[in-house]
C-alpha cells in the first residue's frame, strides 16, 4: 500500500507474495553518503554509515496516479520544479552523478517489466538493482507460474545494462582544424562533436571511424581514446576519442550517407578556443559573457564533447600533450 515501508518485508517474502495486478511505484536505493553524519545518517551492521539516497519514480500511473500527483503538487507548492534532466547540464559533479545513477536505474526498471526468458512479469529487488521472475503470481489462476530457466543456476536475475557509445573530436590531417556537426533541433550556431552507438563485434576505434564516415563522409586514420562519461539516456557509457582524418579526399564532407546531421563544418583551432571561452552553454541556455552573435557555440564543461575539444585545442592531446580533463 502507498505510504508503507517498502523494506518492512524480506525480499524472499515479497517474491512469495508477488501479485502482478498491484502497481508499486519504483524505488531505487542509490547508496550512502559517508560524508554526511548526524540525524541524516544511517548505520547498518556497525560498518556502513552515511545519509541514504533514493530515487523514486513519481510518474502518475495506475493505482498510484492520485498519490503521485499529490506528491508532485506538494513539491511544486514549495517552489521546486521537475526539470528536464537531459537539458540540465549545469549540475555540479556530485549532483550529476547521483542524478545519473537514479535516472539510469529507474529507466532500466521501467523498460524491463517482463522476463526475457519466459515473457512473464518481473519483480524489482535488491533495492532496484535487479529484477527477478517470481515462481508464483497471486493474480494468476493457478498462482504457480510456468517454469523459467532464469530461476535456476547463475542466470537467475536480470541486471541493469550499459550500452557503449562513441563520441569523438575529429582533427584534420594537418592538425589545424576540427570537424563539428549539428542537428536540426539545436539552437543557431550550436555545434558539437560527432557521436554514435558501438555496433556488435566492433572495437572502439572501428566504431569511431565508421560513425564519422557515416555522418560526415570523413575518413579517419589514427584514433586515440581520451576519456569516458556516463550518459543515462537511457543507459549509455560515452567513450570519448580523438581521431585524425586522412588527407586529400578523406577530408571532404559528405552528408549523404546518413541523414542524422543538418550540417558539418571544419573549424580552425582558434575558432574552437574562442567558443570554449565565451560560447558554451546547455542547449536551452544563453552563451557566456563576451559572446558575439553569430559566433560558434559549444556544449558546456560538464559535457565530454567540451573536454575532448579542450584536449585537442589547448593541451595537444594527439601530439602527446596533457591528457587530463
Amino acid at each position: 500500500m502507498i505510504g508503507e515501508d517498502p523494506y518492512v518485508k524480506t525480499e524472499e517474502d515479497q517474491l512469495k507474495e508477488y501479485n502482478s495486478s498491484i502497481y508499486i511505484p519504483q524505488l531505487v536505493f542509490l547508496g550512502l553518503d559517508g560524508a554526511k553524519t548526524g540525524h541524516e545518517a544511517l548505520e547498518y551492521k556497525d560498518e556502513y554509515k552515511g545519509a541514504p539516497y533514493f530515487a523514486l519514480d513519481v510518474t502518475p500511473k495506475k493505482t498510484a496516479e492520485e498519490a503521485a500527483k499529490k506528491l508532485m503538487s506538494k513539491f511544486e507548492s514549495q517552489g521546486l520544479k521537475f526539470a528536464e534532466g537531459r537539458l540540465n547540464l549545469s549540475l555540479k559533479a556530485p549532483e550529476a552523478a547521483i542524478y545519473a545513477e537514479g535516472r539510469h536505474l529507474l529507466d532500466w526498471n521501467a523498460r524491463n517489466p517482463f522476463c526475457a526468458g519466459c515473457g512473464q512479469p518481473t519483480f524489482s529487488i535488491n533495492g532496484g538493482w535487479k529484477r527477478a521472475c517470481p515462481a508464483t503470481d497471486a493474480a494468476a489462476t493457478p498462482p504457480q507460474r510456468a517454469a523459467c530457466d532464469t530461476r535456476h543456476g547463475i542466470s537467475n536475475l536480470s541486471f541493469p545494462r550499459t550500452d557503449p557509445t562513441v563520441i569523438m573530436a575529429v582533427v584534420s590531417a594537418d592538425g589545424g582544424r576540427v570537424l563539428l556537426g549539428r542537428q536540426k533541433r539545436w539552437p543557431p550556431h550550436w555545434f558539437s562533436t560527432l557521436a554514435g552507438f558501438l555496433e556488435p563485434a566492433e572495437s572502439v576505434e572501428e566504431a569511431v571511424r565508421r560513425e564519422v564516415w557515416e555522418e560526415s563522409g570523413i575518413a579517419l586514420g589514427r584514433v586515440v581514446v581520451h576519456s569516458t562519461q556516463p550518459w543515462p539516456y537511457p543507459a549509455n557509457l560515452m567513450i570519448g576519442a580523438v581521431g585524425q582524418s586522412v588527407p586529400g579526399d578523406g577530408e571532404k564532407i559528405h552528408l549523404g550517407h546518413d541523414a542524422e546531421l543538418e550540417d558539418a563544418k571544419w573549424f580552425t583551432l582558434e575558432e574552437i578556443r574562442e567558443a570554449l571561452r565565451v560560447g558554451t552553454s546547455g542547449l536551452g541556455d544563453p552563451p557566456g559573457p563576451g559572446y558575439r552573435e553569430g559566433g560558434l557555440r559549444l556544449p558546456p564543461r560538464t559535457a565530454i564533447a567540451h573536454q575532448l575539444l579542450h584536449a585537442v585545442v589547448n593541451t595537444g592531446f594527439l601530439n602527446g600533450g596533457d591528457a587530463k580533463i
